[in-house]
């Protein structure tokens, strides 16, 4: 079966399901999901927005990719309609970035090990030698690029090269302990990934588990958001929480939120990888 995703997004009008069904249905392509969501009207009467993610098998289809799209583009201009197309054949590469800690750089490389990341780790990029032998030990290429306040812009453009390098297509800061700069967060808008260990916007800084003991929190948390210049107030694709007792000590709070961590990014990034993510402004629509 030859599969493909449509992502969808446009002013919410009547027929729009109805002219996309019929596109497909014309020229032989079978639905196999379909996923929608109509925002609320306005008080002021402007249409509201409305989003669909559409998974169709194209294996009979009359049309080849170049007049699929041609067909889709003809049908966006009447709806006002913004879309992207993606082969169910194709996997992303992806390529992480990472620091000294790392679980969440082993859970993605076990993970896509055991065939459970639509997407295929291309390389690590870190600024610490520290997990050189992770990445040796699942033959992943490493390359290390320091990072110092004298240094980051250098280092940003070696970072540069290595994405276009391996055609990257998704980002992945798995615990990466550097903020890029508004210009890379710019360029990498809705293709990088970063988690962040609390429930945001809680606990935002240094030490989110030193402050959640210190105010006697009852669960503690992990958010998985895009990257954007606003440190840490990207779109967010996945949130977790777990419950916590005064018996906890800041180790165990540590020990329990390095598992939210793994559990929540390998989840927003199948869910991207996955094409069930749109962006909407500073928020997201995922369709589970």
């Amino acid at each position: 079966m030859s599969t493909s995703t449509l992502l969808i997004a446009c002013p919410d009008r009547t027929g729009i399901v109805a002219a996309l069904s019929h596109l497909l249905a014309e020229h032989g392509g079978n639905i196999l999901d379909a996923d929608q969501h109509a925002e609320p009207p306005t008080a002021d009467n402007e249409l509201p927005p409305f989003f669909m993610r559409l998974a169709f098998d194209r294996s009979h289809m009359t049309l080849d990719d170049a007049g699929l799209r041609a067909a889709l583009a003809s049908l966006a201009q009447r709806y006002e309609m913004t879309w992207t197309l993606h082969d169910g054949t194709h996997r992303p590469a992806v390529v992480v970035f990472a620091s000294k800690t790392p679980h969440c750089l082993y859970d993605l490389l076990v993970r896509e090990a055991m065939g459970e990341l639509p997407g295929e780790i291309k390389a690590v990029i870190a600024n610490h030698d520290d997990l050189r032998h992770v990445a040796d030990h699942f033959d992943k290429p490493f390359h290390l690029i320091p990072v110092t306040r004298d240094t980051k812009a250098d280092a940003e453009a070696q970072q540069r090269a290595l994405l276009e390098q391996y055609d990257a297509e998704l980002v992945v800061l798995a615990r990466y302990m550097q903020i890029l700069s508004p210009e890379l967060s710019a360029d990498l808008a809705g293709r990088c990934i970063n988690i962040h260990h609390s429930f945001l916007p809680a606990f935002v800084g240094a030490k989110p588990y030193h402050q959640a003991k210190a105010r006697g929190v009852k669960i503690i948390g992990a958010t998985a958001h895009y990257v954007t210049a606003d440190l840490d107030q990207g779109p967010i694709i996945e949130q977790d929480v777990t419950r916590v007792t005064h018996r906890d000590d800041v180790d165990a709070l540590v020990r329990k939120g390095r598992d939210l961590e793994r559990q929540v990014l390998a989840s927003a990034v199948r869910l991207h990888l996955q094409h069930r993510v749109l962006i909407h402004g500073n928020r997201t629509l995922v369709f589970r």
